[in-house]
């Protein structure tokens, strides 16, 4: 593709209306959500829209979140929002929490993958709000990397995937949360999570009574658009192979993989609860700590993995992660992330 002079500038209020003005004329934008980094462009602009697709090497099949600065822009892309959709935006709006929703007309298809229905949300973060209300359009924004990558969640994860190929990145510092927003279908009940993220089953719960889960992982090449961004089976994967290691004896077959492949001469790296750190420690092996807890592990996932591969590791052996609330999306991620799961029961 062509090469595009890329800028990673601090997002200041002088930068941000640089930024809002890229967006409008037809531009790429990289910002900070509280999830992760957006790759932003006007979402009624189908030439700008099909320029994320370009950028990212992303399939036409799997659709694209559209960014508002407030629940009173959904007129701009939305025919309708349910009873039960209303409840959960006053809830958990602005954050991340995305609603997906019959869609006007003049939403290009390529933001929708065809489909009539649009996945929209308002993110909760300084730079991303002062951004979208700039620009005064909606925004389409992925997550800012190579297709079927790991997220970024700084702006020097956006600049080592996307320099060259969009026109500006907005450094906002870290995403607090880590992982990206949860994707719900509220047009019946009970309501439906597309994709676990953010906002855990059981705070949608404390709002709209019982949820469903759907446990969907498609393979790419479809014909069809995706009803939710994030379904493939793989995706949000590191360059090396990751391992994820599930059941009762996980941790004990994971210490015994990890002391053959140091004795094969392999470089393996972990990703590692702190619980778990200190009985994976050995010679050899580069142990990433994700945190004492859920909220801590999700918002070092992404950056562990990047870590680890910049650190030249040719595989990546990781547990499962147990626990309600946040432990349904790092599981999510995990399992698409990983080239191979060992069942140790």
């Amino acid at each position: 593709m062509e090469h595009v002079p890329t800028q990673l500038l601090p997002a200041t209020p002088e930068h941000i209306a640089l930024a809002a003005e890229v967006l409008r004329r037809g531009g790429l934008v990289a910002f900070p959500t509280e999830t992760v980094y957006g790759l932003g462009a006007n979402a009624l602009d189908a030439d700008a829209v099909a320029r994320i697709f370009a950028a990212k090497e992303r399939p036409a099949a799997d659709p694209l979140i559209v960014h508002l600065s407030g629940a009173e822009q959904l007129p701009l892309v939305a025919r309708h929002v349910s009873p039960l959709g209303q409840a959960l935006a006053e809830a958990f709006w602005p954050g991340p929490l995305t609603l997906v929703l019959p869609k006007q007309p003049q939403v290009p298809a390529a933001v929708t993958a065809g489909l009539d229905t649009v996945a929209v949300r308002v993110p909760d973060h300084p730079v991303a709000q002062a951004l979208l209300r700039a620009a005064g359009v909606p925004v389409a924004a992925p997550s800012a990397n190579r297709f079927g990558r790991t997220s970024p969640t700084t702006a020097q994860h956006v600049w080592h995937d996307l320099r060259g190929r969009i026109e500006m990145i907005l450094d906002g510092g870290p995403t607090p949360v880590g992982v990206e927003s949860t994707v719900v279908d509220a047009s019946a009940s009970p309501v439906r999570i597309l994709r676990p993220g953010g906002v855990t089953a059981e705070m949608l719960e404390a709002v709209v009574g019982p949820v469903t889960v759907e446990q969907r992982a498609v393979e790419e090449g479809g014909a069809h658009g995706l009803p939710s961004p994030g379904l493939l089976r793989t995706h949000y994967a590191p360059r090396a192979e990751l391992v994820l290691y599930r059941g009762r004896r996980a941790l004990n077959a994971l210490r015994t993989d990890l002391a053959a492949a140091l004795a094969a001469g392999r470089r393996p790296g972990v990703l590692a609860m702190d619980a778990e750190a200190e009985a994976l420690a050995a010679p050899g092996a580069l142990v990433y700590r994700l945190g004492a807890d859920l909220e801590a592990a999700a918002q070092r996932l992404y950056a562990g993995m990047r870590w680890l591969d910049g650190q030249g590791v040719d595989v990546i052996l990781a547990c499962d992660v147990a626990g309600g609330g946040l432990g349904l999306a790092l599981r999510d991620r995990l399992s698409r992330a990983a080239s191979r799961v060992v069942i140790a029961d």
